[in-house]
């Protein structure tokens, strides 16, 4: 499927879940998309720690709902990601590996052996359950509310086509990041992120 068109499925469902997003494409399309500033955590220079990054917002903050999303190019340098998910189960996780069979903040060089990684045969040999893979909008749209509506912890793979150029990065920097992100789960989750003296 059309990357764009995907994340702007994706986008008019949202709601109220807190975003975790990989660095390169994954960051920059749905900036592209939303130009969310709070709420959503463009973490550049993830090297794959998106989801985990995710998870212990989601273990944290149980009320929240999280989706975490990684590129391919993000995932195949740490699948073990998948273990520490499956241990922890956590109900209120979704996490979308955006496949598009390179690495996007590298101007979109091939991932080694391409064309026949299975990541969702990953995620099920690792022992999650609830997996789920989507080549097409008309699958995602169909799929979508046992996939991410339905409560528990689920790993959904987006085939999406390549950009095919480099998207703008979001012009939020780490520190900006840190604080709109925090005072937003803060003010809406009604949780202490940050020290009183900050």
């Amino acid at each position: 499927m059309r990357f764009r068109e995907c994340f702007e499925y994706l986008a008019g469902r949202h709601s109220d879940e807190l975003v975790i997003l990989s660095a390169g494409s994954c960051s920059e399309m749905w900036w592209d998309v939303t130009h969310q500033t709070e709420g959503a955590f463009y973490l550049e220079a993830s090297m794959s720690l998106a989801s985990l990054f995710g998870a212990g917002i989601a273990y944290g903050v149980p009320q929240a709902s999280v989706w975490a999303f990684s590129g391919d190019g993000a995932f195949c340098m740490n699948p073990g990601m998948l273990m520490v998910e499956h241990e922890l189960s956590l109900p209120n996780l979704k996490h979308f590996l955006v496949s598009n069979r390179c690495y996007g903040s590298t101007y979109e060089v091939p991932l080694p052996n391409a064309a026949a990684n299975d990541y969702a045969a990953m995620a099920r040999a690792m022992g999650v359950e609830r997996v789920y893979h989507f080549d097409s909008l008309a699958a995602l749209e169909e799929g979508f509310e046992p996939a991410v509506r339905t409560p528990g912890h689920s790993f959904v793979v987006l085939e999406v086509e390549k950009v095919g150029r480099k998207l703008k990065e979001p012009p939020v920097e780490g520190p900006e990041m840190k604080y709109l992100f925090g005072r937003y789960v803060e003010r809406t989750l009604g949780v202490r992120v940050f020290d009183e003296s900050l």
